[in-house]
């Protein structure tokens, strides 16, 4: 889902200004820049974004819907990749990390846009798709499926904030450190 540099093509508008407003929150964060900026990224009107979104924070929740989406694609193929829920938890858990690594931009959207998700109830569809893909191995494993996959969750995303601050060496130290806690938190259970 890396995105590449490229100004609006017409009848593209929405998809330029997503594309440049996510180069910007690579650069920046989420919060590093304006809608003019990113019109002018997009090489548009400071007008035209308005044509798809209301404000920057709707622009902003375009991008985290493309991530949820993002993220259940990806867990979906992981968790599908074997029938063990133990190792479909820990693909999950690897999973996470990686997408982290790929896709930084959207992993930072999901959590630090500042959104007000209840101004955008299909964020709230989107993170259930996502949470759907991981209910089933950890209702296997777990009366308290929620709480199991949370848990397993949080410590991905450790993994994940560890391999930025590079207490992990590489994607592949991280990603193998999530396994095997997320394998440790199921068997738990």
């Amino acid at each position: 889902m890396n995105t590449r540099r490229s100004g609006y093509h017409h009848g593209d508008l929405r998809n330029a200004l997503e594309t440049a407003a996510l180069e910007l929150v690579a650069e920046r964060g989420a919060h590093g820049f304006t809608m003019a900026e990113a019109s002018r990224r997009a090489q548009v009107s400071v007008a035209a974004p308005f044509k798809h979104f209301a404000n920057r924070e709707a622009l902003l929740a375009a991008l985290v819907l493309k991530a949820h989406d993002e993220q259940a694609r990806r867990f979906a193929e992981a968790v599908g990749s074997t029938a063990d829920p133990v190792e479909q938890l820990a693909e999950f858990a690897a999973a996470y990390v990686q997408f982290t690594v790929d896709e930084p931009a959207l992993s930072e959207l999901i959590f630090g846009a500042g959104i007000d998700k209840s101004a955008y109830p299909e964020l709230a569809a989107a993170g259930g798709k996502v949470l759907d893909v991981l209910m089933a191995p950890a209702q296997a494993l777990s009366p308290d499926a929620l709480a199991l996959v949370h848990t397993i969750g949080a410590m991905a995303h450790g993994c994940a904030a560890f391999l930025r601050e590079r207490v992990f060496d590489s994607p592949e130290t991280a990603k193998a450190s999530a396994r095997a806690a997320a394998r440790a938190l199921a068997r738990a259970r």
